[in-house]
C-alpha cells in the first residue's frame, strides 16, 4: 500500500463538498479516516472532530500537541463556469486540484473554482501525520472545526473539556515565512427586509446591469488592495444615478431584482441588478452605464484588470420592488474597505468592512457586513455604523452572526519560541511574528482553554477565497518538515 502523503490526502479530501454550513460529509470523512486508522475520535453536535493519537514510543510524558484545522472552505466558482456542461454546484461537486510550475515554482489551483487550500492543506497535513507510524511525537489531538470561515459556531460551541492539550500548533496561516501571533476579531452582521412589489407600468424594457470580472479576495487578506467590491459600486451606481434626495427613483426607473457577491468573507467579485424604465428613457440608462463604466476603469484598470461593467436587455419581468429607493440608498451608503491602517506594525489593517453578499430569494433580502479589527472599541464603532445603516434604510431586523474579539499571543511563549528556532535550524531563516488581518479561532480557545499557547504556521497561499487561489507547494513541504521536526523536539 502506497504511502498516504499530505497531497494524496487532499485530493481524496477535495472529492467531499465542504462549504461552510455545510460539513456533515467531510465530518463523516474524518471520522471514517480515524477508523481506518484505528485511532479515536469523538465529534460534537457541530460536527468538530477531534482524533486522537499516542504517543510514540518513549514521548509517553510529553505534554499532549493539538493540530487544529477548520474543514469547511470558501467556494466560489468563476463566473459562467460550467462542470460537466452544467453551473458548478458547490454542494455536489468536487474541487479539482491542477498543480502546474511557474518560474521554476511548483503551485496548484484549482480548475474553475477556488481551491480550498485554506485550510484543507493544513488538513490535509494533520491527517498524514495521523497516517504515518514512522514520525516521533507526543500524544495528538487533531482537532477539526467548522464554519471556521463564515460565522466559527464550532470552536464558539466546543465544550471546556473537548481537548486535553494546551500546545496548539496551528496549520491555517497563509505567509509561508511568518509565524501569526495575532488576529483581528470579527462582527458579521446580516441586515433582513421584507420586500413588496408592483406590476411593471406598460411600456417599460427590462435590462440586465451586471459588474463581473472583478479580482475578489479575503475579505481580511485583500481589503487593503484597493481592489472593486462589486456590491459597493453597483448600488452606489443606481443610488448616486438615480435615486433623489428624497429617496424616490427618478426616470421611472425600478429595481426587479438585485445580487452580489458569494461568500460574506470574500470581496465581492460580481454584482447584478435588473431593472425596468420606460422605453422613452432608455438613453439615460445608457449614458448612465457609459459613465459608469468610465469611472469603473479609471478607479480599478490596475487592481482588477478583466472587471468589466454590462447593461442589456433581458426578459420583461412582472413586478418591481416598491419604495425601495430609501433601502438602497442606505445600503450603497456602507463602508467598504480600510478604515484604519494599524501604527505599530506597518502595512497591516487595525480595521476595515467588507459587504461580503446581497441576495434576494423571493420577497426576502439580505445584506451582510464583516466587520474586523484589532481594536475592540473601533471594532464596535465600525459595527454599529453599519448596524445604523441598514435599520435607517428601513431593514426588519439586523441579526449579529458573529462577534469575537481579537487574539495576541504572549511574546514571552515557548511554543512561539521553539516554533522559530525550528524553522531556523530547519529551513535556515527565522520568520517573522505577525498579527493578521483575518480572523482565527484562538480568541475562543484562550478563552476556553486556560495556559493555552498557540503557533501559527503554513504554506504560501495566494487568493484564498477566489477562483484565482493557488499554494506553493514547495513551501508546502517545507511547512510538512518544519511540523515534524517540531513535534519531534515537543518530545523533548
Amino acid at each position: 500500500m502506497a504511502k498516504e502523503t499530505f497531497y494524496s490526502i487532499f485530493r481524496q479530501l477535495n472529492k467531499t463538498p465542504r462549504p461552510s454550513h455545510h460539513e456533515g460529509r467531510v465530518a463523516d470523512f474524518l471520522c471514517q479516516f480515524a477508523e481506518d486508522h484505528g485511532l479515536k475520535y469523538r465529534r460534537d453536535e457541530h460536527n468538530c472532530v477531534v482524533i486522537e493519537k499516542p504517543a510514540s514510543p518513549g514521548c509517553e510524558n510529553a505534554e499532549p500537541v493539538v493540530i487544529l484545522n477548520h474543514m469547511d472552505m470558501v467556494c466560489v466558482a468563476k463566473d459562467g463556469y460550467l462542470r460537466d456542461g452544467r453551473p458548478f454546484d458547490a454542494l455536489t461537486d468536487e474541487i479539482r486540484p491542477v498543480e502546474y510550475e511557474e518560474d521554476g515554482a511548483r503551485w496548484m489551483c484549482a480548475d474553475g473554482t477556488s481551491l480550498g487550500a485554506d485550510n484543507g492543506i493544513g488538513l490535509s497535513m494533520a491527517l498524514a501525520i495521523l497516517a504515518d507510524d514512522s514520525l516521533v511525537h507526543p500524544a495528538l489531538e487533531v482537532l477539526t472545526t467548522t464554519n471556521e470561515e463564515d460565522g466559527m459556531d464550532g470552536a464558539e460551541g466546543l465544550s471546556t473539556d473537548f481537548i486535553k492539550g494546551r500546545k496548539v500548533i496551528n496549520l491555517d496561516s497563509e505567509a509561508y515565512d511568518e509565524i501569526t501571533v495575532g488576529a483581528a476579531g470579527v462582527c458579521l452582521q446580516v441586515g433582513h427586509w421584507t420586500l413588496g412589489f408592483k406590476p411593471i407600468p406598460a411600456g417599460n424594457k427590462c435590462f440586465k446591469i451586471r459588474i463581473d470580472g472583478g479580482l475578489g479576495g479575503h475579505s481580511g487578506v485583500d481589503i487593503n488592495k484597493g481592489r472593486c467590491n462589486c456590491n459597493k459600486f453597483l448600488t452606489a451606481l443606481i443610488a448616486e444615478t438615480f435615486i433623489d434626495d428624497n429617496w424616490n427613483f427618478t426616470n421611472g426607473l425600478s429595481i426587479c431584482s438585485i445580487q452580489g457577491g458569494t461568500a460574506n468573507a470574500s470581496i465581492a467579485s460580481w454584482a447584478e441588478a435588473v431593472v425596468t424604465i420606460p422605453e422613452e428613457n432608455i438613453h439615460i440608462l445608457e449614458k448612465a452605464i457609459d459613465e459608469w463604466k468610465k469611472v469603473l476603469y479609471d478607479k480599478y484598470h490596475d487592481t482588477d484588470a478583466g472587471i468589466t461593467l454590462r447593461c442589456e436587455e433581458t426578459l420583461p419581468a412582472s413586478e418591481y420592488i416598491a419604495d425601495f429607493g430609501r433601502p438602497l440608498c442606505f445600503i450603497s451608503r456602507l463602508p467598504f474597505g480600510v478604515w484604519e491602517m494599524r501604527k505599530d506594525m506597518p502595512g497591516t489593517v487595525m480595521t476595515s468592512n467588507n459587504i461580503g453578499v446581497i441576495a434576494m430569494q423571493g420577497n426576502n433580502l439580505t445584506v451582510s457586513c464583516h466587520t474586523r479589527s484589532f481594536d475592540e472599541n473601533e471594532q464596535n464603532m465600525l459595527s454599529n455604523t453599519c448596524h445604523d445603516l441598514m435599520i435607517s434604510g428601513e431593514a426588519d431586523d439586523v441579526e449579529k452572526l458573529m462577534n469575537t474579539g481579537a487574539w495576541m499571543e504572549k511574546e514571552d511563549s515557548p511554543l512561539l519560541a521553539l516554533t522559530c528556532q525550528t524553522f531556523k535550524d530547519v529551513l535556515g531563516f527565522e520568520p517573522k511574528k505577525v498579527a493578521m488581518h483575518f480572523v482565527l479561532e484562538a480568541a475562543y480557545y484562550v478563552e476556553k482553554y486556560p495556559g493555552i499557547e498557540i503557533a501559527s504556521i503554513g504554506p504560501k497561499i495566494i487568493e484564498p477565497h477566489s477562483t484565482s487561489e493557488r499554494v506553493n507547494l514547495d513551501t508546502a513541504d517545507n511547512i510538512w518538515k518544519v511540523t515534524v521536526e517540531l513535534l519531534k523536539r515537543l518530545c523533548e
